[in-house]
């Protein structure tokens, strides 16, 4: 993709030589704000999952988009999705906790965990929300903690591991034989079986590959393998599902080079292969689910951070700066490549190749390696791009640094959406036992 259109893409662009996001000054919002400090653009969320919608919506009606909140759990940007119309997809308890904080209704939310504890079991059955069970083996905890609060069992489903897997690292591939997610082929009647002696009369079913894939082709063979196991199951067991849940893992393109990810195409490989089993009588018209999260925010959100050191030692120039992995884990946990640009141009400066480094007391405390810059000086500031996934949510206080604020723009106008935190944040549940007092 041209480098423009991809920044573009981004409602990021550089105006009388200040990067600007969604037509706000960076620097000045660096220097209201502080840094390092997080920037989220209200409208290009609303822009991914409008296109998204669209996107089901000419292939099959009958469908809902869970937002994963796992990629971004703050209230404002789950409030900007239920304007939407969106449903939600949580892994843990917290999640849903956060997700009624944010005014989203039981009805909204599906509960996709793993390792589930009865706790969890009874927070979701007391609350009404839909459950997707990992394991054959948690039906029965799960039923027991139904007739204990005697709440009537309804809909159930359970996450199939397709043995097919995709994602930008190993450890976000989350589906093959040995990968700890879901059940396999062979177990999906038992599970059913089960559910129904149990006393559960609607069903669903559903999968999750990786997360990151950026190639359509990827969904290909799962997809084959979810709807196929789908027409047995109603086939052996003479019944309807409620719906059919393809999971998430679309991507984004990380890097200027990469191109989109191609939304048509996934429609021709996921969703027209759907609804090609939906003409079968028998079958009904399910939901079709999917649960982004990665597409709709990531590219919504910048970091910005200030460089205060430039270490030359002989061998290596290093530009470091106040973000860190304990900001941005991605770069340091799945080597991941996100796009840091200057937040002012430079003319007639010769070019260098930097690292980008934080300033957490670790060796892989690296935003990005040997990325080129005109010749960086301290004090200027620069922007890490598509945080909007997986960066405040997988932040921490490491090193005792308090974590940074986030600002919402939305129509020209910034909003503190998360306050900083201060150092008293981080020790006020820490409690001294009197013989050290």
């Amino acid at each position: 993709m041209d480098y423009s259109k991809w920044l573009k893409n981004r409602e990021l662009e550089y105006k009388n030589g200040v990067l600007h996001i969604a037509g706000m000054n960076t620097i000045e919002l660096s220097e209201k704000y502080g840094t390092p400090v997080y920037i989220v653009n209200e409208n290009l969320i609303r822009i991914r999952y409008r296109k998204l919608k669209e996107t089901l919506d000419s292939e099959y009606e009958n469908n809902a988009i869970h937002y994963a909140v796992k990629a971004n759990s703050n209230l404002s940007v789950l409030k900007i999705l239920k304007s939407e119309g969106a449903s939600f997809d949580c892994s843990s308890v917290g999640e849903i906790y956060t997700c009624f904080k944010a005014g989203i209704k039981p009805k909204s939310i599906f509960y996709t965990g793993n390792m589930f504890t009865n706790q969890d079991f009874k927070f979701a059955v007391e609350n009404d929300i839909l459950i997707n069970l990992d394991s054959i083996s948690q039906i029965n905890r799960l039923v027991k903690v139904y007739d204990d609060l005697g709440k009537e069992k309804k809909t159930i489903s359970f996450r199939i591991n397709p043995e097919f897997g995709a994602g930008h690292h190993a450890h976000t591939i989350t589906a093959g034989k040995y990968i700890k997610f879901g059940i396999l082929g062979h177990q999906v009647i038992e599970a059913y079986s089960k559910a129904k002696q149990l006393g559960f009369n609607k069903f669903g079913i559903h999968m999750h590959i990786g997360s990151g894939v950026l190639d359509a082709h990827d969904f290909e063979k799962a997809t084959e393998k979810l709807l196929s196991i789908a027409i047995n199951l109603t086939d052996t067991l003479d019944m309807k599902l409620e719906f059919i849940d393809f999971g998430g893992g679309i991507g984004i393109p990380y890097r200027p080079e990469e191109d989109d990810f191609n939304l048509e195409l996934y429609k021709n490989i996921v969703l027209k292969k759907f609804v090609d089993i939906t003409e079968r009588e028998v079958f009904g018209k399910p939901i079709l689910k999917i649960e982004p999260g990665r597409y709709i925010s990531a590219e919504a959100s910048i970091i910005l951070t200030q460089i205060n050191t430039i270490k030359d030692n002989g061998f290596k120039l290093f530009a470091g700066v106040d973000a860190g992995f304990h900001t941005l884990v991605r770069p340091t946990m799945y080597s991941a490549y996100h796009h840091i640009i200057p937040c002012e141009t430079k003319q007639g400066v010769q070019s260098l190749k930097y690292d980008i480094a934080g300033p957490i007391c670790e060796s892989g405390d690296i935003l990005g390696k040997e990325r080129e810059f005109p010749e960086l000086k301290e004090e200027d500031f620069l922007a890490v791009l598509d945080a909007g996934a997986y960066g405040y949510v997988m932040s921490s206080s490491y090193n005792s640094r308090p974590r940074p604020a986030e600002i919402l723009i939305n129509n020209g106008q910034p909003y503190l959406i998360r306050e900083s935190e201060k150092f008293d944040d981080m020790l006020s549940h820490q409690i001294i036992p009197e013989h050290l007092k």
